[in-house]
């Protein structure tokens, strides 16, 4: 008969490396911090080495310089940082323009970062891990992922093939000990969106869709983390997990401002 498991430290981290990509602000500085505060010895990675280095003091960890889109370091990161437990992807890019008037760098440059970069982080890192037996790796897709507007289409794109991708590394891994996950955010206040949250009738628009009727603190999607990070969820591989304050839940036609 197994022993009771000790729900009391369902959650900590204690004696895990955790690897956070895009630590140096929004979401990912808030992951960082979260997972350091359960116990996790924490590296901020980011392409900003100065943000990543102010999101390491607070979490008590290593800042580590790393541009996703450099590929040759991302195959070099794994064997520079030694046994990694945790994987967290948060950098993402966004070009808010109709299909039509796309230009092929846009698309280019969307694609690269959102799930190029996101194919290298998890081959390398999940790969690592795959070798020692254990570990959780976790994306960050979106709800446009399943939900569209105008204006957002190769953004969705990018994020429903992340889910895929991650999906499929969840099942060719977990065979491994390996875990990976999705976490699908809804509107949150990021660098990302700081342009629409600054004109008052998208932001409105926005806050209005959601069932809590406001956008998400990068707070807020911390838990998250932890959770899939954690033993809480040994159980869970291949899922995604929607943060998004009931926005997916609503019924309705929705046009936003201009479209």
């Amino acid at each position: 008969m197994d022993p009771a498991p000790d729900y009391t430290r369902l959650f900590r981290l204690d004696g895990r490396r955790a690897v956070v990509v895009g630590a140096g602000s929004g979401i990912g500085r808030e992951a960082a911090l979260a997972l350091a505060a359960h116990g996790a010895d924490v590296v901020c990675a980011d392409r900003d080495a100065d943000a990543a280095a102010r999101t390491a003091q607070g979490a008590g960890g290593t800042a580590y310089p790393l541009d996703v889109l450099d590929r040759a370091a991302v195959a070099a990161a794994p064997g520079e940082l030694g046994d990694v437990d945790v994987l967290v992807f948060t950098a993402a890019t966004n070009v808010r323009k109709r299909l039509l008037d796309y230009a092929e760098e846009e698309f280019d440059r969307v694609v690269a970062l959102n799930l190029r970069a996101s194919f290298d982080l998890v081959r390398t890192f999940g790969g690592a891990m795959a070798e020692r037996g254990r570990g959780s790796v976790v994306g960050f897709s979106s709800i446009r992922a399943v939900t569209v507007e105008p204006g957002q289409g190769v953004y969705a794109a990018t994020k429903a093939g992340l889910v895929q991708l991650l999906r499929t590394a969840a099942a060719e891994l977990g065979p491994r000990g390996v875990r990976v996950n999705a976490v699908a955010p809804g509107v949150v206040e990021t660098p990302l969106t700081a342009q629409i949250k600054a004109d008052p009738s998208w932001y409105g628009a926005y806050a209005a869709k959601s069932a809590l009727g406001r956008w998400a603190r990068p707070g807020e999607l911390a838990g998250a983390v932890v959770y899939l990070a954690s033993d809480a969820s040994s159980f869970v591989t291949g899922s995604v997990l929607t943060v998004d304050g009931g926005w997916t839940a609503v019924d309705g036609r929705y046009e936003p401002p201009g479209a």
